[in-house]
C-alpha cells in the first residue's frame, strides 16, 4: 500500500512540476512517468486519462493553496492587514519558485484556466469552482472591513471577485516579465478598488 501510494504521489508531483513549467497540452504520459520514475503502466493504474490526472493535480494544488489562503486570511489581524498578508504570501511563493527553477512559473490554476479555456470541460468547470471559492474567502474579509468602516465598497462579493482577478492578473504579469516585483502595485490598486482611506 505504501509503495502504491508513493507511486501515485510521484506521478502527481511530476505532473504538477511539468505543467507549471510547460503547460498541459505539451505533456505526454510517457514523459510524466519518466520524470516520476515509474513504469507507464502505473499511470493507468491510478488515472484513466491525462485529463483525470490534471483534475487530481488541480485538487491537490488547491488543497494546499486553500490552507495557505485560510491561514493568511485568518482572524488574528485586522481585515485589511490579512488581505495584504495574502498578497505577501503569494509574492513570496513566486520568489521561492523563481529561486528553485530559475523563472517565475506563475499560478498553476491560472495557467491551466488560460490554456484549457476552450476545451477539457471537466478541468475548466473545477477551476471555475475554485476561483469562486477564492472570491468567497476574500469576500468574508472585505465584508468585515466594510463593517468596521475601513472600506466603502457597496458589494463585498463583487469587490472580492475583482480583487481575485487583480491578483491573478498581477501573477500573470509576473510570469510574463519574469519578475515577482510586478505584484508591488497590487496593494495600492486594491485599496483604491475598495475605497479604503489608508493602508496599515
Amino acid at each position: 500500500m505504501g509503495r502504491t501510494s508513493d507511486a501515485r504521489e510521484r506521478i502527481l508531483t511530476a505532473a504538477r512540476t511539468l505543467m507549471l513549467a510547460r503547460g498541459y497540452s505539451a505533456l505526454g504520459v510517457a514523459e510524466i512517468c519518466a520524470t516520476a520514475g515509474v513504469p507507464k503502466g502505473s499511470f493507468y493504474y491510478f488515472f484513466a486519462s491525462k485529463e483525470e490526472l490534471a483534475l487530481a493535480v488541480v485538487e491537490e494544488h488547491w488543497a494546499g493553496q486553500r490552507a495557505e489562503w485560510s491561514r493568511a486570511l485568518g482572524d488574528d489581524l485586522p481585515p485589511l492587514r490579512r488581505l495584504r498578508r495574502l498578497y505577501e504570501s503569494t509574492e513570496a511563493e513566486l520568489r521561492t519558485g523563481r529561486e528553485s527553477c530559475g523563472t517565475v512559473t506563475g499560478c498553476l490554476l491560472g495557467n491551466l484556466a488560460l490554456e484549457l479555456s476552450t476545451r477539457t470541460e471537466s478541468v475548466r468547470a473545477r477551476l471555475r469552482e475554485i476561483f469562486d471559492e477564492q472570491a468567497a474567502l476574500v469576500a468574508e474579509t472585505v465584508t468585515e472591513a466594510r463593517a468596521r468602516g475601513e472600506v466603502t465598497v457597496a458589494d463585498p462579493g463583487a469587490a472580492a471577485r475583482a480583487l481575485v482577478a487583480q491578483l491573478e492578473g498581477r501573477v500573470l504579469f509576473a510570469k510574463l516579465y519574469d519578475d515577482p516585483g510586478r505584484l508591488d502595485a497590487l496593494w495600492p490598486d486594491s485599496l483604491a478598488l475598495l475605497g479604503a482611506e489608508a493602508a496599515d
